[in-house]
């Protein structure tokens, strides 16, 4: 199994609240939905291919595991991401939540989060896609369990909110595989560990 991130980026690295104003307002935040504007047909192109659960599973944090829990179950409309993402093996890592999680298709990841991963990329299962998740993305690259980033990196610099990198953080050698640019002036990076 594989460890792929998959995750809007501002400039200067933030990744709190992409899509709308209060999705995520911890520490006071309200810049949130800075994303959702630069959404285009290549964008949602890319986006296809990195959340297909063809592609594998998904592995969240539980605090974005709750936000997407209480928007994509709900959504009746003919978003081909919705049926996707309810249908998908969902991975949490969280030490608070307990069996039997909610959304179809999840399975907790007991004790360490980092441990536990390490345990599914033993299997030989497909890719795993982390979206959002800030904070299980840190504990995985303190132990050298991402293989890939996937990376929308807005032209926007918000000067604050919560940063994907953190200072201090695991070091993290990494190969520029593709780039693309959208309509809007994002850039597409994909990068694989080296």
């Amino acid at each position: 199994m594989r460890i792929v991130v998959v995750n809007h980026l501002t400039l200067d690295g933030v990744m709190q609240s992409p899509s709308h104003p209060d999705e995520d307002t911890r520490n006071g935040f309200d810049r949130g939905g800075w994303a959702a504007a630069n959404t285009d047909e290549v964008m949602n192109r890319f986006l296809g291919v990195g959340t297909r659960p063809s592609d594998g599973s998904l592995l969240f944090g539980r605090r974005t595991y709750e936000h997407f829990y209480g928007f994509w179950p709900k959504q009746t409309d003919d978003n081909p991401f919705t049926e996707r993402l309810n249908r998908a093996r969902k991975y949490v890592a969280s030490r608070t939540l307990a069996e039997p999680l909610p959304w179809e298709n999840s399975t907790l990841l007991e004790g360490d989060a980092a441990d536990a991963v390490a345990r599914l990329k033993e299997q030989q299962a497909p890719d795993a896609v982390v979206l959002g998740s800030g904070e299980l993305i840190r504990s995985l690259m303190q132990r050298g369990l991402i293989d890939e980033f996937r990376l929308m990196i807005h032209p926007i610099v918000l000067g604050k909110g919560r940063r994907m990198f953190a200072d201090e953080g695991a070091l993290a050698k990494l190969r520029l595989a593709e780039s693309i640019t959208t309509t809007t002036g994002v850039v597409i990076a994909r990068y694989e560990a080296v």
